[in-house]
């Protein structure tokens, strides 16, 4: 395996959802799965990123991090929006509409979301 991230997951029924559903609008996909474990990745392989879906190991509840945000790269503009349009439908909460953002670059395209159990995503189109 090459570069992860762990993400944390109140209810993993809720957020398998959600991440099933947005991560096919970028390329991602279901890589592996354990009990309250379920692992994305380009296309579902072994190389890359992979993002972990995950109920923590401790037992106790997970929480998002204050200042964290997982940036994620999409194909296009509409993959962006697809994205967004994706988690507002599966559980997910608004924290920036899709839309240019000038003050990151001239052809920044961005949206951000948190999941159901509130880490923040941003799905970005730098093209």
């Amino acid at each position: 395996m090459d570069h992860y991230v762990t993400l944390g997951a109140i209810d993993p029924v809720a957020s398998f959802a959600f991440y099933d559903a947005v991560f096919a609008t970028i390329g991602f996909a279901k890589r592996m799965e354990f009990p309250g474990w379920r692992a994305y990745s380009a296309g579902g392989g072994d190389a890359g990123l992979t993002v972990w879906i995950v109920t923590p190991f401790d037992g106790k509840t997970a929480t998002a991090g204050n200042g964290v945000m997982i940036g994620l790269a999409a194909p296009s503009r509409a993959a962006v929006d697809a994205f967004h349009a994706a988690a507002m439908a599966h559980g997910g909460a608004e924290e920036g509409a899709p839309g240019e953002r000038p003050n990151y670059g001239p052809n920044w395209y961005a949206a951000y979301v948190r999941d159901p159990t509130g880490n923040k995503l941003a799905v970005v189109h730098n093209g």
